[in-house]
């Protein structure tokens, strides 16, 4: 990719800010992170999914069968996958904005439906899936679809994620997924008079891995942990930031026991390591992929909010946080959720406050630091 030098995403960038275009075709589509998804279903490793394959999902799958052939292949597959966000705003979909070993990383812009000003602040969404599942049309699903529409009417321009995932060979660590999220920002710098974007107000929100990718991009600085050698340069500030049962720390692995059982496992340890990380290295990565390590008295505002029966990202975390705030006087708001698990579910009674609330105080949060 050069810089200012894609004529076809120069032109579709200035077609959209310019209203001469409401919907513009895709630049390029990459569907890499999907048929990750498509290979494991693959039982038969055919190219095609048939009922038996998909099991429980063909329900819902079957309806993408284009040419009723009773199979989908990777393209009908992609197709059951997408998800924009429900808004009446022009949208730029699928631009790749960096690519690493012949793969495509790729970015959603959502654009407000009113806002026609220059220098919109941007709130970025990194999804969940564990860092190694999951893509950016989480950010058109369930409670982030409202949770972004309510962003968009209030003039923040939305932009969805979609970074390499962690996977079994190693060669793509967690690192890599810090790295193309924060590259996402100095892309967004780079173009930023084309997209009518302020790269100088940059909000973050993301769920789980994606909360732990929303505290990173908050926190630690915009220099650090450069991917593609023509955006290192390019600059960008974050105003403020919230998490959706993310982690901070994964130097003391005992966080993410959540019921301090003597037979637990680290489970995303290795996501951080992959095979080839010298012992003397390991204490330095896990530092450096924890937020709370790049916490300070002047670090921008963090809302983190946890759920207390959480089995895969423990309220341990959000304790973690409170323990570190005694020392450190940072503007970090903690929430918890009573009887909520992962994904906001309940566990043994009503969540409290209840979903609403979480979404309403999310947008309330980024919305009163503009």
């Amino acid at each position: 990719m050069k810089l200012l030098k894609n004529k076809s995403l120069a032109l579709a960038l200035l077609c959209l800010v310019n209203n001469y275009s409401y919907g513009i075709e895709p630049l390029e589509t990459n569907v890499n992170h999907i048929d990750r998804n498509f290979t494991i279903l693959d039982k038969n490793a055919d190219n095609f999914l048939n009922k038996e394959e998909a099991s429980k999902k063909w329900a819902k799958l079957i309806k993408f069968d284009s040419n009723k052939d009773d199979l989908l292949d990777p393209k009908e597959y992609t197709k059951s996958q997408e998800k924009a966000i429900d808004s009446p705003g022009k949208k730029l979909l699928n631009v790749v904005f960096k690519k690493v070993d012949g793969e495509s990383v790729l970015l959603d812009f959502y654009f407000p439906d009113i806002d026609e000003s220059k220098d919109k602040p941007v709130v970025i969404y990194t999804h969940g899936g564990g860092w190694a599942a999951g893509n950016k049309y989480g950010a058109g699903r369930a409670s982030f679809n409202v949770v972004h529409k309510a962003l968009l009417k209030k003039g923040f321009c939305v932009v969805s994620v979609g970074y390499r995932l962690v996977k079994k060979d190693a060669k793509t660590s967690m690192r890599d997924c810090v790295i193309d999220s924060k590259d996402a920002l100095r892309f967004i710098s780079a173009y930023k008079n084309e997209l009518g974007i302020d790269p100088m107000k940059i909000y973050t929100f993301g769920d789980s891995a994606g909360g732990h990718l929303a505290q990173m991009l908050l926190l630690s600085p915009p220099e650090s942990l450069t991917g593609d050698p023509e955006l290192a340069n390019y600059s960008y500030k974050t105003v403020a930031g919230v998490s959706w049962y993310g982690p901070c720390d994964f130097q003391d692995p005992q966080l993410f026991n959540h019921n301090d059982s003597p037979k637990f496992r680290d489970r995303f340890g290795p996501r951080i390591l992959g095979n080839n990380t010298k012992p003397e290295n390991k204490v330095a990565l896990y530092e450096e992929m924890s937020p709370v390590h790049y916490l300070k008295s002047n670090s921008p505002p963090l809302l983190m909010i946890q759920g207390d029966k959480d089995t895969t990202i423990p309220v341990k975390q959000a304790y973690r946080m409170q323990e570190a705030l005694k020392t450190i006087n940072a503007p970090v708001e903690i929430m918890i959720i009573k009887n909520a698990g992962h994904n906001w579910r309940s566990v043994d009674a009503p969540i409290t406050p209840n979903r609403d609330t979480i979404v309403e105080r999310t947008v309330e949060f980024l919305a009163e630091k503009q």
